[in-house]
C-alpha cells in the first residue's frame, strides 16, 4: 500500500475508534491501541509496514517530551530534583533488581536477566502522561511523583544504551572503548546544546518572530525539535531525551507559550499514531499460541511492579489515595522496552524468540493499564473513601476569637493574616488531604466538619467573637450558618458566597456581611480595563461605583423573588436598562449604604 492510502486508513481508524471508546467513557489511549490491533498484520492487515509507521510515530513521543520540557522551568526542575533522583532512582534500582533475580531464577543468563529486569522496570511516558492528563491528575502528588519517576527512567536509558554492547557475546576491549567514547560524545553534545540554547536558539527565534509570519515560526519550532533530536541521536542518545533537553532550555524564554501552541497539534496527532503503531506491532499470533504463558507473565509484571511501586510510595511518604494512584499509574512496561529488546538481540544478549515474547507482554501491559486506572477511579477509590473516612480531629479547649470554617484558597489568606496579627483562631477543614498539605507548611488546621454542632462547640464557637464561613461547599456553608445563628447568636458571621444564589440564601438566613468570592477582583480588573482604554482614573472609579450601587440594590430586591425565575430574569433586564440610563444621562446617584454583598455573576 502506498503512503496516501496508509494515511487514510490511519486517520479513518482514529476517527472511528476514539469517539467509540470515549462514548463508553474509556481512555482514548485504549482506543488507539485497539485501532492498531484491528488494522495491523494480526487484524485486518490493512497496513503491513508496521516498521515504517512506528518510525514516524515515535516522533510523537519526541514532541511530547519537548512540550514537557517547555513546561518545566529550571526553577521547577530544581525543586523536583529530590523526587527525580530520589524517588526515580529508588524505583528503577529496586524494580530492576527484583525482576533480574526472577529472570535469573527462571534460567536466563546473568547479562540477559539484567537487561530484562531494567527494561521491565521502565514505564510508558506517553501513555501515563496522557492518562493522567485526561483525568486532570498531573498536578496531584501522585501525578508529580509519576512524572519524576518517568523522567528519571528516560535519563537512566542513556547509560544502559551505552553499556548494552558490552553485555553481548561479542563484547571486547574495542566495545568498551567505543562505549566510553559514546558517553563522552553524549556529554559533549548536551554541553553544546546548553550553549546553543542560550546563544543560538533564542536569537534565531527572535529573528523569525519579527517576521510575524506564523508559518515561519511553526517551521522554526519543528526545526528546533527535529534538529536537536537528530543531533543527540547521532551520538547514540535517545531522541526523546534530546527533545526534552531542548524544551528545558527554552522553558524560561519569551517564546515558550508560542512554541507550545505551534507544536501541540503535531504532538497530539503523532502521539495517537504512536499508540496505534504499538497496537499494530502486538504479535497476536504468539498470544494465541501461548496464552497461558503470556497471561502469567503479564500478571506477574503488573502485579510485581504494582507491589514495588506501593512500597516505594510508602517509603517516600505517600499516603492513601496518592500511594494507590502512583501504583496504578506505572505498573505497565514502556516503549523503550521495544528498543532495548531489539538492540539486545543485535548484540547477542538475548535470542529473538525471547524478545518476541517480551514485546507481546509489554504491549499487553500497556493495553491493560488504562483499564486498571479506570477501575481505580470508578470502583476502588469511591468505595475506599466512603468506607474509610478518617476520624475528625479532637480539638482542645481554647479561647480563640475567630473560628474559620473552610481553609481552601479563600480561607488560607484569612488565617495567614490572623496569624500575622497574632489573633488567636481555630481553623476547620473537612478535606483531609488539604489539612495534611497545610500542616506540612506549618499551618495549624483541624480536620473536621464545621456544619456539625459538636465540632463548633469544641472549636470554641460559644466564646468566639466572629465565625468566618469561608468554605467552598454551598450546602455546608448554609448548614453551618443555620447552626451558628441558632446556637451561637452572639457571634458575628462573615461569609463567603460562591455565587449570587448562595449570597441570597445566606441573606435569607439573616447573614449581613457577605463577600461574593470573585466580585472585588472583577471590579478592580474592570476599573483597570477602563483606564487602559483611556478613561481617567476618576471616571473609571465612578463607573465601577455606579455599577456596584445598582447591583447591590437590585440584589436586595431579588431576595424577595428568589424562587421566581421569570421575575429574576425581568429583574436582570431592569438592571441593564437602569445602567444604560444612568450612563447615558451621566448622573451620579446619591450614595447608598453598601455592604460587601457583591458578585460578578449575572442572572
Amino acid at each position: 500500500m502506498t503512503l496516501l492510502p496508509q494515511i487514510g486508513v490511519l486517520l479513518a481508524s482514529t476517527v472511528i475508534a476514539i469517539p467509540l471508546f470515549r462514548r463508553f467513557r474509556l481512555s482514548s489511549v485504549l482506543g488507539y491501541l485497539a485501532a492498531g490491533m484491528v488494522i495491523g498484520p494480526w487484524g485486518l492487515a490493512l497496513i503491513s509496514d508496521t516498521h515504517g509507521v512506528q518510525e514516524t510515530a515515535e516522533f510523537g513521543v519526541v514532541l511530547l517530551l519537548f512540550v514537557i520540557g517547555l513546561e518545566l522551568q529550571p526553577s521547577r526542575l530544581q525543586a523536583m530534583r529530590r523526587s527525580i533522583f530520589g524517588l526515580g532512582l529508588m524505583q528503577v534500582v529496586l524494580t530492576t533488581a527484583v525482576f533480574a533475580l526472577v529472570a535469573y531464577g527462571l534460567g536466563l543468563p546473568t547479562n540477559t536477566a539484567i537487561v530484562v529486569g531494567f527494561a521491565l522496570s521502565l514505564s510508558s511516558t506517553p501513555l501515563v502522561l496522557q492518562l493522567l492528563a485526561e483525568r486532570d491528575q498531573l498536578n496531584t502528588q501522585h501525578g508529580r511523583s509519576s512524572f519524576a519517576i518517568l523522567l528519571f527512567q528516560d535519563i537512566a536509558v542513556m547509560p544502559v544504551l551505552a553499556i548494552l554492547p558490552m553485555l553481548g557475546s561479542q563484547a571486547g576491549d574495542s566495545t568498551l572503548s567505543s562505549s566510553i567514547v559514546a558517553v563522552l560524545k553524549g556529554a559533549a553534545v548536551l554541553g553544546a546544546l546548553v550553549l546553543a540554547g542560550r546563544y543560538v536558539l533564542r536569537p534565531v527565534l527572535r529573528v523569525v518572530a519579527k517576521t510575524k509570519v506564523r508559518e515561519a515560526f511553526t517551521a522554526a519550532a519543528l526545526l528546533v525539535v527535529i534538529g536537536t533530536s537528530l543531533l543527540v541521536s547521532a551520538v547514540g542518545l535517545s531522541m526523546a531525551l534530546g527533545a526534552f533537553f531542548a524544551g528545558l532550555l527554552l522553558a524560561d524564554s519569551e517564546y515558550r507559550h508560542e512554541l507550545e501552541a505551534d507544536i501541540e497539534p503535531f504532538k497530539g496527532l503523532l502521539l495517537g499514531l504512536f499508540f496505534i503503531s504499538v497496537g499494530m506491532t502486538a504479535n497476536l499470533g504468539l498470544l494465541a499460541d501461548q496464552p497461558g504463558k503470556v497471561l502469567l507473565l503479564v500478571v506477574g509484571l503488573i502485579g510485581g511492579k504494582f507491589a514495588l511501586l506501593w512500597l516505594v510510595g510508602r517509603l517516600t511518604g505517600h499516603q492513601g489515595e496518592n500511594v494507590r494512584g502512583l501504583a496504578f499509574a506505572l505498573p505497565q512496561a514502556g516503549e523503550f522496552g521495544f528498543v532495548l529488546f531489539a538492540l539486545a538481540v543485535s548484540y547477542g544478549v538475548m535470542d529473538q524468540s525471547l524478545a518476541d515474547l517480551l514485546v507481546i507482554v509489554v504491549t499487553a501491559s500497556m493495553v491493560i493499564s488504562p483499564l486498571l486506572m479506570n477501575l481505580q477511579a470508578r470502583v476502588i477509590e469511591p468505595r475506599l473513601q466512603k468506607n474509610s473516612k478518617p476520624a475528625y480531629d479532637t480539638i482542645e479547649s481554647n479561647d480563640s476569637r475567630v473560628v474559620v470554617a473552610g481553609v481552601g484558597r479563600f480561607g488560607q489568606i484569612i488565617i495567614r493574616i490572623l496569624r500575622m496579627r497574632k489573633i488567636p483562631f481555630t481553623a476547620l477543614e473537612d478535606d483531609a488531604e488539604q489539612v495534611e498539605t497545610l500542616r506540612r507548611f506549618g499551618s495549624t488546621v483541624y480536620y473536621g466538619d464545621a456544619s456539625r454542632l459538636e465540632l463548633l462547640q469544641a472549636a470554641g464557637a460559644a466564646r468566639a467573637e466572629i465565625i468566618v464561613l469561608s468554605t467552598g461547599d454551598v450546602e455546608g456553608s448554609i448548614r453551618t450558618a443555620e447552626l451558628v445563628i441558632k446556637h451561637f447568636p452572639k457571634a458575628k458571621i462573615l461569609a463567603r458566597a460562591r455565587n449570587r444564589q448562595h449570597a441570597l440564601r445566606l441573606m435569607e438566613l439573616g447573614v449581613r456581611y457577605i463577600v461574593r468570592e470573585t466580585y472585588f477582583s472583577s471590579l478592580e480588573l474592570s476599573q483597570h480595563l477602563l483606564e487602559t482604554l483611556g478613561f481617567s482614573r476618576g471616571d473609571a472609579l465612578d463607573s465601577v461605583q455606579k455599577f456596584r450601587n445598582v447591583d447591590e440594590r437590585i440584589l436586595r430586591t431579588q431576595l424577595d423573588i428568589r424562587g421566581d425565575e421569570q421575575k429574576l430574569i425581568q429583574s436582570a433586564h431592569q438592571v441593564a436598562q437602569e445602567l444604560d440610563r444612568l450612563f447615558e444621562s451621566d448622573t451620579i446617584e446619591e450614595p447608598i449604604e453598601t455592604s460587601a454583598v457583591t458578585d460578578p455573576a449575572r442572572i
